[in-house]
Formats: C-alpha cells, structure tokens, sequence
C-alpha cells in the first residue's frame, strides 16, 4: 500500500491509523504511558512532538500515565544534575500546557520501587545479544555524555519495559526511533505471558503524526544540543533565539526540508503554531528572506506560548500545589505497581 505521495506505508503506520479509530470509538479502553527525563528544560519540539498528543489522549477520555524517568538521566551521564529543579520545572510545564492531574497519573522512577524491582525478572526474558542489536540503545550510547557504558544504559529498554508494563499500559505515543525500544517492551510482555501465564498486554505504539522539529541549528532540536526554544522561555528571549537560527542564501522562502532543512524547520514551526500547512506559510511570505520568515515565526511561537506562559508563571506561585500533584501521582503510581508486581510474584511462584 502507498500513500498519495508514494511513500510506503509500515505496518506500525497502519496499525497506529487503526489505533486511531479505536480511540475516536472507546477511548476508554485504554491505558496510555508515557514520559520525559529530567535532564533539562522541555522545548517546542516536546510540545509540538508528545506533550500536545498526551493533553488530547486525556481530553478523549484515555488513562493517562505520564512518568518524570529521573532514574533514566543516569542512562547517558554519570550524576543527575540539577534534578529537583528540572522535575520542578517539567511539572510546571506539564500544568500549564493542559495536564489534568485529576485525570492524568504524573509520577517519577524513584518513588515507585514496584515499578523498578520488576526490572529483575523482566532481564530474566532477553538475551545480551538482544540488547545489543537495540539501535536505538547503538545510537544512545554514541552519543552519551558517561566516561564508560554503564550497565542502566545497555539495560533501558528493558527498564522502560517496566515502567509501561507495571501500569498494564497498552498504548505507547511514540516517535518512529522509539519503536525498537517498545518492541523490547512487547517481547517481555511475550515471552513472560508464555512462560508463566497471561498477566501483561502486548503494548502498541501510537505514531506521531507531527514531522521531525529541527532545532535553531538546522538539526534535531534537543536539550542537549542548546539549540531549542524552552516552553519556559520569554518573548525576548524567544525572539532572540529564533533570530539566531539557521537559514540560507536564498532570499525567496521555500518549504524543502531535505534542500533547504534550516529554513524549512522555521517553516514548519511557524506552521505548526498557526495550524496551516507548510507549504502556504512559505508561499506567503515568498521574497520576504530570512528575516521576513524569523518574524512570522516569532509571532506565531509567541502568540502561541502566550497563555501556556501565563498559566506557568501561576503555578509557579504555589509550588506546594505542584508538589502535591507529583505525590497523589506517586501514590496512585505505587497502588498500581504493587497490584502488578503481586501477580507477578504469583504467577511466577514466588511467597511473600
């Protein structure tokens, strides 16, 4: 099969349109996970490429289970810097671009122990050679900040595994480089089905439909690279880094991310912030140049950030109320882990 444009269409492609329709039938049916480490500031590219999709799973009516991965920051770097700050920091994004704790589960790693011990039976069901073949644990480790690979790297995807397993989570929002990881998670549930007994769902992924977002640099915006806008950052600041960007020579503004990939990621911010298409925002502003395109895109960034700004810097003023979200989410997180890890130990044979 092939879509319109020729491009072939994978069958996590056709199964992630199938999930769709379920989800407009009985949203209800659902457990979704999902997650961010602790590592720095989220940016455009998480709410453009997750955190939106996770406020719409919620607002249809799905159970949202959204981890803080503050063990996983250890999986490329050898401390955890500035960690209370960045959960501080994630938590108020989350609330202020529309998480509902009263219908969205936001907990961490650390305060969920059930959730980590099953991490131990769960390496009982893969091979070294399995994860070693993981290319996105390949490229991870390429690019890693530790001096060494630990043994939390080569193992994450068998962590991560557990954090969607111990939920029973049966549906992963993910981006086409995770779906290595989540078919780890699906062999677990697999292989610990067959040799003990049914307990987990095989989870599926749910595709992003939002293309790639590059960074100021033209590249892949990350928190690593210091080439992305923060949810948390100002209009001036804002304006600042978007005037910084990456362009080219070529006064008149096409939108050709494989050509043109500085421009055209402006392009699609823009875009993406106004909910037109790409290839208008670019024809719109024509000879304009550069400059032209970094105002489009500033407004529109701006305009858009605007009252998810505003609603930060509320939540921000009682920071007892933020840290009260994270604790319900913990105790919730914990009542659930123990369920699971109590029909582990049964199915497996194990007194308490």
């Amino acid at each position: 099969m092939t879509t319109t444009t020729d491009l072939p269409v994978s069958p996590a492609q056709l199964r992630s349109a199938e999930l769709e329709r379920q989800l407009a039938r009985d949203p209800g049916r659902f457990r979704a996970l999902t997650g961010d480490r602790p590592t720095g500031a989220l940016h455009l590219g998480h709410y453009f490429g997750t955190l939106h999709n996770r406020v719409r799973l919620q607002d249809l009516g799905v159970d949202v289970f959204v981890l803080i991965a503050d063990y996983q920051v250890l999986t490329d770097r050898d401390v955890a810097e500035r960690l209370t700050e960045h959960v501080e920091g994630m938590l108020l994004d989350y609330l202020a671009i529309g998480i509902d704790p009263a219908r969205t589960t936001v907990f961490n790693h650390s305060a969920v122990p059930a959730l980590n011990q099953l991490l131990l039976p769960f390496l009982s069901l893969v091979s070294v050679a399995e994860l070693g073949r993981n290319p996105t644990v390949k490229d991870e480790i390429t690019h890693s900040r530790q001096s060494a690979v630990s043994g939390l790297m080569y193992t994450y995807p068998v962590h991560q595994a557990a954090d969607i397993l111990f939920c029973k989570g049966d549906l992963v929002p993910v981006g086409q480089d995770q779906l290595p990881h989540l078919e780890v998670t699906r062999t677990v549930a697999r292989r610990f089905n067959e040799r003990y007994g049914a307990v987990f769902p095989e989870p599926d992924a749910l595709l992003s439909a939002t293309p790639l977002l590059l960074g100021t640099d033209g590249t892949k915006m990350s928190k690593s690279r210091n080439n992305s806008v923060a949810l948390g950052a100002s209009e001036d600041e804002t304006a600042r880094l978007i005037r910084g960007a990456t362009t080219d020579a070529d006064r008149h503004i096409t939108y050709d991310p494989v050509a043109r990939p500085g421009v055209s990621g402006l392009v699609l911010l823009a875009a993406l912030c106004l909910g037109r298409d790409p290839h208008a925002v670019a024809e719109e502003i024509g000879n304009g140049g550069s400059a032209a395109l970094k105002r489009t895109v500033t407004d529109a960034v701006n305009a858009t950030m605007a009252p998810i700004r505003a609603r930060r810097a509320a939540y921000a003023q009682d920071m007892g109320y933020v840290r009260d979200v994270l604790r319900a989410g913990n105790e919730r997180a914990n009542a659930v882990a123990e369920t699971t890890l109590d029909e582990v130990r049964q199915a497996m044979g194990m007194i308490r």
